[in-house]
């Protein structure tokens, strides 16, 4: 059942490259409310989508005019009606394990984009194992993982290795000061427990969780900290689109403490776009022969800047600037410095890429 509302009005900024709706499905979620801003300011008009009438009600605070369709994995047709006449899909409904297929087989339906801003490495592979022909035949793109845990990393990689087409090794250094899990987050977990991966000599592997700990040296402010072998989307996205034997992870260890406590609170706004205080530092370090190559990004809030990952995917998708179809990962569809460098100050407060080939890196 959809409602629809006053339209979005004319005088709403025109930058955003499509005057058809984006459909957003989790629409209420906590990284869905930021989706929903990101489409907002960017002169997109969402249609909230969710099975919760009251949840999506709950969004006019943030959403007056927006369309609103009530819809479940359950009943496709409801899907198909919500995402009707849409320009493209964005899945914020984890967890994924649940959704993805439902939803990405909607938009294929619809022969619609799909982005989701899930961070389940077994989902994410096996979109690209088994939706990449129907996309392909449909000729729209289908993305995973648009979010903090998946583009962030792979785009970094990509940057840094520039011209580059393999790597001996690709590191991916993750630094949080803290790791507020949202509900979401935690049901995720909850559903994904055991089935963490990691790319290991040319091969997605069972993640050892076995205990490791060692100290790693972070880009300042972070310093050098305790850190352990971590499991991130990235590792399946940048093994499909760079020859590369190993993609390895690391965190440090104060956000895994968090994460893994149950009674680790839930985040809260610290500020007027509704962030939390958490601070975040990647580190993309890819090694062939002697040479080393890093890129450097920080920023605030690891689910607030999932929105502006994944929306201006979608943008760069929508006005011809992504050629690929078919399941796509964000370093393998975009420029991926350009892409970086468009988020830039507003969701990063830093970026450091390589100037050149071999060259410095220059924040």
């Amino acid at each position: 059942m959809c409602s629809a509302h006053t339209p979005v009005p004319a005088s709403r900024p025109v930058a955003w490259p499509d005057e058809r709706a984006v459909a957003v499905v989790g629409a209420y979620g906590h990284t869905g409310r930021f989706v929903v801003a990101e489409l907002l300011r960017r002169g997109a008009a969402p249609v909230l989508i969710g099975r919760d009438r009251a949840k999506l009600d709950g969004l006019r605070d943030l959403a007056p005019d927006a369309r609103v369709c009530v819809a479940s994995i359950e009943d496709p047709a409801s899907l198909d009606r919500a995402i009707h006449g849409a320009a493209a899909v964005v899945n914020c409904a984890g967890p994924f394990r649940a959704t993805a297929r439902p939803v990405a087989d909607a938009a294929l339906r619809a022969g619609l984009p799909y982005l989701d801003v899930g961070a389940e490495q077994a989902v994410s592979a096996a979109l690209f194992d088994t939706y990449g022909d129907r996309a392909r035949n449909a000729g729209v793109v289908i993305a995973p993982s648009v979010a903090f845990y998946g583009a962030l990393g792979d785009l970094l990689a990509t940057a840094a290795l520039g011209a580059w087409t393999d790597a001996d090794e690709i590191t991916l250094a993750y630094g949080l000061d803290s790791w507020l899990p949202t509900l979401g987050s935690r049901l995720t977990g909850k559903s994904n427990a055991g089935q963490h991966l990691t790319y290991t000599a040319s091969e997605l592997r069972p993640f050892d969780y076995s205990p490791s700990v060692f100290p790693w040296d972070f880009p300042e402010p972070f310093g050098r900290q305790d850190a352990s072998p971590f499991a991130t989307a990235d590792q399946v996205s940048l093994s499909r689109h760079v020859r590369t034997p190993e993609v390895r992870a690391v965190m440090n260890l104060a956000p895994l403490k968090d994460v893994g406590d149950p009674d680790t609170p839930a985040p809260v706004p610290a500020d007027a776009k509704g962030r939390s205080a958490q601070t975040f530092l990647v580190e993309a370090i890819v090694r062939r022969g002697q040479e080393v190559r890093r890129a450097v990004a920080g920023g605030r809030d690891i689910y607030a800047v999932t929105a502006p990952l994944v929306v201006e995917a979608l943008a760069r998708i929508l006005d011809g600037r992504c050629t690929v179809t078919g399941v796509v990962a964000a370093g393998e569809a975009f420029d991926a410095a350009d892409f970086l460098r468009a988020l830039t100050p507003d969701h990063f407060d830093r970026l450091d890429l390589p100037t050149g080939e071999g060259g410095a890196s220059t924040g």
